[in-house]
């Protein structure tokens, strides 16, 4: 029986410290809903995740973000924990391929600090959004409408809290890339 999924692929874009659940459980989600997932970093080989108070397991890389494409893809997944949005918001080409999935029309997902990424591409401005508490104000300030809510989706542009809201966080990247383009001014 096909999955829901088939014939899509998704790239997860991630480097070392991402919150080890914000990356496994999407990943898995979306790869038994049919979806060719591919995790692209600024480092080869692996990144080693942050696993509640301590570093957790690696995750294979299976493309360089040198070498990857919004248009070799239906969707981009953000996953969260304090550092690895971080240090992605300070690399021009993870800024520009989140933006390149923006401007697409595609579906483009953030999860808990992962919202960073989002203001720093220019994304939030306008948009209803969550994130992990303590970024709130960022948020805010980059001109989103911050909402309490555990998965917020606006024109394609999905944002959830923490790692207690993936199973929602998932199913939602499910639904907005079944859905295809959506229509939204450039960032």
């Amino acid at each position: 029986m096909p999955g829901p999924l088939d014939g899509k692929r998704i790239l997860i874009l991630s480097t070392n410290g991402f919150e080890q659940s914000e990356l496994e459980v999407p990943r898995d989600r979306l790869k038994e809903a049919g979806a060719q997932v591919h995790v692209v970093s600024p480092e080869a080989g692996e990144i080693k995740g942050w696993d509640k108070k301590d570093w957790g397991r690696a995750v294979k890389v299976d493309k360089a973000l040198s070498e990857a494409r919004e248009s070799d893809y239906d969707a981009i997944v953000l996953p969260g924990g304090q550092i690895n949005p971080d240090l992605l918001r300070v690399e021009p080409a993870a800024i520009a391929l989140i933006k390149s999935f923006y401007d697409a029309g595609k579906t483009v997902a953030a999860i808990c600090h992962a919202p960073w990424l989002l203001v720093e591409a220019g994304i939030a401005r306008g948009k209803r959004m969550t994130s992990y508490k303590s970024i709130r104000t960022d948020v805010e300030n980059a001109g989103a409408r911050w909402e309490d809510a555990s998965v917020v989706t606006d024109a394609g542009v999905i944002t959830s809290r923490n790692p207690g809201d993936l199973e929602d966080f998932s199913r939602k990247i499910i639904e907005e890339v079944r859905e295809g383009k959506h229509e939204r001014r450039a960032a």
